[in-house]
Protein backbone atom coordinates (compact mmCIF):
# COMPACT_ATOMS: atom_id res chain seq x y z
CA UNK A 1 0.00 0.00 0.00
CA UNK A 2 1.46 3.36 -1.05
CA UNK A 3 0.85 6.33 1.23
CA UNK A 4 2.03 9.39 -0.68
CA UNK A 5 1.56 11.64 2.35
CA UNK A 6 4.01 9.46 4.23
CA UNK A 7 6.42 9.44 1.29
CA UNK A 8 6.35 13.24 1.07
CA UNK A 9 6.78 13.60 4.84
CA UNK A 10 9.78 11.27 4.93
CA UNK A 11 11.33 12.91 1.87
CA UNK A 12 11.08 16.31 3.55
CA UNK A 13 12.65 14.90 6.73
CA UNK A 14 15.54 13.56 4.66
CA UNK A 15 16.23 16.79 2.77
CA UNK A 16 15.96 18.81 6.00
CA UNK A 17 19.30 17.27 6.95
CA UNK A 18 20.91 19.20 4.09
CA UNK A 19 21.53 22.93 3.68
CA UNK A 20 18.64 24.32 1.63
CA UNK A 21 20.53 27.63 1.31
CA UNK A 22 22.93 25.82 -1.01
CA UNK A 23 21.71 26.52 -4.55
CA UNK A 24 22.43 22.96 -5.69
CA UNK A 25 20.48 21.45 -2.79
CA UNK A 26 17.57 23.81 -3.33
CA UNK A 27 17.58 23.01 -7.06
CA UNK A 28 17.22 19.28 -6.37
CA UNK A 29 14.42 19.76 -3.87
CA UNK A 30 12.42 21.76 -6.41
CA UNK A 31 13.39 19.33 -9.16
CA UNK A 32 12.15 16.33 -7.18
CA UNK A 33 8.72 17.91 -6.75
CA UNK A 34 8.73 18.79 -10.43
CA UNK A 35 9.42 15.19 -11.39
CA UNK A 36 6.65 14.00 -9.07
CA UNK A 37 4.22 16.30 -10.90
CA UNK A 38 5.47 15.21 -14.33
CA UNK A 39 5.26 11.52 -13.36
CA UNK A 40 1.64 11.98 -12.37
CA UNK A 41 0.96 13.88 -15.60
CA UNK A 42 2.41 11.16 -17.84
CA UNK A 43 0.86 8.29 -15.87
CA UNK A 44 -2.58 9.87 -16.03
CA UNK A 45 -2.15 10.58 -19.75
CA UNK A 46 -1.40 6.88 -20.23
CA UNK A 47 -4.61 6.04 -18.35
CA UNK A 48 -2.71 3.92 -15.84
CA UNK A 49 -4.35 2.51 -12.74
CA UNK A 50 -4.40 4.54 -9.51
CA UNK A 51 -1.85 2.09 -8.14
CA UNK A 52 0.57 2.79 -10.99
CA UNK A 53 0.00 6.55 -10.79
CA UNK A 54 0.90 6.49 -7.10
CA UNK A 55 3.86 4.18 -7.74
CA UNK A 56 5.17 6.55 -10.41
CA UNK A 57 5.06 9.41 -7.91
CA UNK A 58 6.80 7.34 -5.23
CA UNK A 59 9.61 6.54 -7.66
CA UNK A 60 9.87 10.24 -8.54
CA UNK A 61 10.34 11.20 -4.88
CA UNK A 62 13.21 8.74 -4.57
CA UNK A 63 14.92 8.84 -7.97
CA UNK A 64 17.44 11.58 -7.09
CA UNK A 65 17.87 10.91 -3.40
CA UNK A 66 21.63 10.42 -3.85
CA UNK A 67 21.96 13.84 -5.47
CA UNK A 68 21.84 15.43 -2.02
CA UNK A 69 25.02 13.84 -0.64
CA UNK A 70 26.57 14.35 -4.07
CA UNK A 71 25.93 18.09 -3.91
CA UNK A 72 27.02 18.33 -0.28
CA UNK A 73 30.23 16.34 -0.64
CA UNK A 74 31.34 17.34 -4.16
CA UNK A 75 29.37 20.43 -5.20
CA UNK A 76 29.17 18.78 -8.60
CA UNK A 77 26.40 16.79 -10.32
CA UNK A 78 28.59 15.20 -12.97
CA UNK A 79 28.35 11.48 -12.26
CA UNK A 80 31.46 10.64 -14.26
CA UNK A 81 33.47 12.95 -11.98
CA UNK A 82 31.89 11.83 -8.69
CA UNK A 83 29.68 8.72 -8.58
CA UNK A 84 26.66 7.29 -10.36
CA UNK A 85 23.81 8.85 -8.42
CA UNK A 86 21.26 6.24 -9.50
CA UNK A 87 23.45 3.37 -8.34
CA UNK A 88 24.08 5.07 -5.00
CA UNK A 89 20.35 5.75 -4.60
CA UNK A 90 19.69 2.01 -4.96
CA UNK A 91 22.38 1.25 -2.38
CA UNK A 92 20.89 3.74 0.06
CA UNK A 93 17.36 2.45 -0.46
CA UNK A 94 17.82 -1.29 -0.73
CA UNK A 95 21.21 -2.22 0.72
CA UNK A 96 20.96 0.20 3.64
CA UNK A 97 17.23 -0.42 4.07
CA UNK A 98 16.12 3.18 3.62
CA UNK A 99 13.22 2.14 1.37
CA UNK A 100 11.23 0.87 4.38
CA UNK A 101 11.16 4.45 5.68
CA UNK A 102 8.99 5.37 2.70
CA UNK A 103 6.93 2.21 2.24
CA UNK A 104 6.60 -0.84 4.49
CA UNK A 105 5.37 -3.19 1.77
CA UNK A 106 8.15 -4.75 -0.33
CA UNK A 107 5.79 -5.68 -3.19
CA UNK A 108 7.07 -2.88 -5.43
CA UNK A 109 10.77 -3.10 -4.55
CA UNK A 110 11.87 -4.62 -7.86
CA UNK A 111 9.94 -2.07 -9.92
CA UNK A 112 11.21 0.85 -7.81
CA UNK A 113 14.79 -0.40 -7.92
CA UNK A 114 14.86 -1.04 -11.66
CA UNK A 115 13.28 2.35 -12.42
CA UNK A 116 15.70 4.31 -10.25
CA UNK A 117 18.77 2.35 -11.37
CA UNK A 118 17.98 2.96 -15.04
CA UNK A 119 16.69 6.53 -14.94
CA UNK A 120 20.08 8.12 -15.68
CA UNK A 121 21.54 5.41 -17.88
CA UNK A 122 22.23 5.89 -21.60
CA UNK A 123 19.79 3.08 -22.30
CA UNK A 124 17.50 0.93 -20.17
CA UNK A 125 18.88 -2.49 -19.35
CA UNK A 126 17.49 -5.54 -21.14
CA UNK A 127 15.36 -8.19 -19.48
CA UNK A 128 12.93 -6.05 -17.53
CA UNK A 129 9.37 -7.29 -17.21
CA UNK A 130 6.50 -5.20 -18.55
CA UNK A 131 5.81 -3.30 -15.33
CA UNK A 132 9.49 -2.65 -14.63
CA UNK A 133 10.01 -1.32 -18.15
CA UNK A 134 6.93 0.90 -17.96
CA UNK A 135 8.10 2.64 -14.81
CA UNK A 136 11.71 2.85 -15.99
CA UNK A 137 10.51 4.65 -19.13
CA UNK A 138 8.08 6.81 -17.18
CA UNK A 139 10.65 8.16 -14.71
CA UNK A 140 13.09 8.80 -17.56
CA UNK A 141 10.53 10.96 -19.36
CA UNK A 142 9.35 12.74 -16.23
CA UNK A 143 12.94 13.48 -15.23
CA UNK A 144 13.67 14.98 -18.64
CA UNK A 145 10.54 17.15 -18.60
CA UNK A 146 11.50 18.79 -15.33
CA UNK A 147 15.13 18.99 -16.37
CA UNK A 148 14.06 21.25 -19.22
CA UNK A 149 12.37 23.52 -16.67
CA UNK A 150 15.50 23.45 -14.49
CA UNK A 151 17.80 24.44 -17.35
CA UNK A 152 15.51 27.31 -18.31
CA UNK A 153 14.89 28.73 -14.83
CA UNK A 154 17.88 28.05 -12.57
CA UNK A 155 21.23 29.85 -12.47
CA UNK A 156 24.09 28.54 -14.57
CA UNK A 157 26.34 28.12 -11.53
CA UNK A 158 23.95 25.63 -9.93
CA UNK A 159 23.36 23.78 -13.20
CA UNK A 160 26.80 23.68 -14.78
CA UNK A 161 29.34 25.22 -12.39
CA UNK A 162 29.91 27.94 -14.98
CA UNK A 163 28.95 31.54 -15.74
CA UNK A 164 26.61 33.13 -18.26
CA UNK A 165 29.56 35.03 -19.77
CA UNK A 166 31.55 31.86 -20.36
CA UNK A 167 28.60 30.15 -22.01
CA UNK A 168 27.98 33.15 -24.26
CA UNK A 169 31.55 32.99 -25.57
CA UNK A 170 31.88 29.21 -25.68
CA UNK A 171 31.92 26.86 -28.69
CA UNK A 172 30.18 23.61 -29.60
CA UNK A 173 32.59 20.82 -30.46
CA UNK A 174 32.23 19.28 -33.90
CA UNK A 175 31.74 15.81 -32.44
CA UNK A 176 28.81 16.85 -30.25
CA UNK A 177 27.20 18.87 -33.04
CA UNK A 178 27.38 15.89 -35.39
CA UNK A 179 25.97 13.55 -32.77
CA UNK A 180 23.02 15.87 -32.22
CA UNK A 181 22.29 16.23 -35.92
CA UNK A 182 22.35 12.41 -36.15
CA UNK A 183 19.58 12.21 -33.50
CA UNK A 184 21.93 10.78 -30.89
CA UNK A 185 21.64 11.11 -27.14
CA UNK A 186 24.94 12.52 -25.90
CA UNK A 187 27.13 10.70 -23.38
CA UNK A 188 28.14 13.05 -20.57
CA UNK A 189 31.80 12.04 -20.55
CA UNK A 190 32.15 12.91 -24.26
CA UNK A 191 31.23 16.56 -23.79
CA UNK A 192 34.23 18.86 -24.15
CA UNK A 193 32.81 22.35 -23.52
CA UNK A 194 30.10 23.92 -21.41
CA UNK A 195 28.04 24.52 -24.55
CA UNK A 196 28.41 20.82 -25.36
CA UNK A 197 26.61 20.26 -22.07
CA UNK A 198 23.90 22.70 -23.09
CA UNK A 199 23.42 20.93 -26.42
CA UNK A 200 23.23 17.60 -24.59
CA UNK A 201 20.21 18.91 -22.67
CA UNK A 202 18.41 19.67 -25.92
CA UNK A 203 19.35 16.16 -27.04
CA UNK A 204 17.12 14.73 -24.30
CA UNK A 205 14.44 14.68 -27.00
CA UNK A 206 16.17 11.69 -28.61
CA UNK A 207 15.37 9.55 -25.55
CA UNK A 208 11.63 10.17 -25.13
CA UNK A 209 9.26 7.24 -24.67
CA UNK A 210 5.70 8.66 -24.67
CA UNK A 211 3.73 11.03 -26.95
CA UNK A 212 2.56 12.98 -23.89
CA UNK A 213 6.16 13.95 -23.20
CA UNK A 214 6.65 15.32 -26.70
CA UNK A 215 3.36 17.20 -26.39
CA UNK A 216 4.41 18.79 -23.11
CA UNK A 217 7.77 19.89 -24.54
CA UNK A 218 6.02 21.43 -27.54
CA UNK A 219 3.23 23.12 -25.54
CA UNK A 220 5.73 24.72 -23.16
CA UNK A 221 8.10 25.77 -25.97
CA UNK A 222 11.04 24.21 -24.12
CA UNK A 223 13.34 23.96 -27.16
CA UNK A 224 13.09 27.65 -28.04
CA UNK A 225 13.38 28.70 -24.41
CA UNK A 226 16.47 26.56 -23.92
CA UNK A 227 18.13 27.76 -27.11
CA UNK A 228 17.24 31.40 -26.45
CA UNK A 229 18.53 31.52 -22.89
CA UNK A 230 22.11 32.22 -24.03
CA UNK A 231 23.19 35.26 -26.05
CA UNK A 232 25.74 33.57 -28.32
CA UNK A 233 28.59 35.98 -29.09
CA UNK A 234 30.34 33.87 -31.72
CA UNK A 235 28.76 33.80 -35.18
CA UNK A 236 29.72 30.16 -35.76
CA UNK A 237 28.12 29.14 -32.47
CA UNK A 238 24.98 31.15 -33.17
CA UNK A 239 24.61 29.52 -36.59
CA UNK A 240 25.17 26.03 -35.13
CA UNK A 241 22.58 26.59 -32.41
CA UNK A 242 20.03 27.78 -34.96
CA UNK A 243 20.52 24.57 -36.93
CA UNK A 244 20.19 22.59 -33.71
CA UNK A 245 16.99 24.46 -32.84
CA UNK A 246 15.40 23.81 -36.24
CA UNK A 247 16.42 20.15 -36.18
CA UNK A 248 15.00 19.68 -32.68
CA UNK A 249 11.68 21.33 -33.51
CA UNK A 250 11.30 19.24 -36.66
CA UNK A 251 12.12 16.06 -34.71
CA UNK A 252 9.49 16.82 -32.06
CA UNK A 253 6.90 17.64 -34.71
CA UNK A 254 7.58 14.33 -36.48
CA UNK A 255 7.82 11.94 -33.55
CA UNK A 256 5.28 13.67 -31.36
CA UNK A 257 2.57 12.58 -33.78
CA UNK A 258 3.44 8.86 -33.63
Amino acid sequence: MINLDRVKHEFNKFVDTFDSNDGKIRLKIVHTYGVVAMSKYIAENLNLSNEDIELAQLIAYLHDIARFPQARDFGDYRDYKTFDHADLACQMLFEQGMIRTFIEDDTYDSIIGKAIKNHNKFSIEKGLNQKELLHAQLIKDADKLDNFRVKINHDFESILNTTKNKLENDVISKEIYNQFMSNQLIISSERKTDLDCWVSYVAFIFDINFPATFSYIKEHDYINLLCNRIDYKRIDTLEAMEKIRIHALEYIEKWGKK
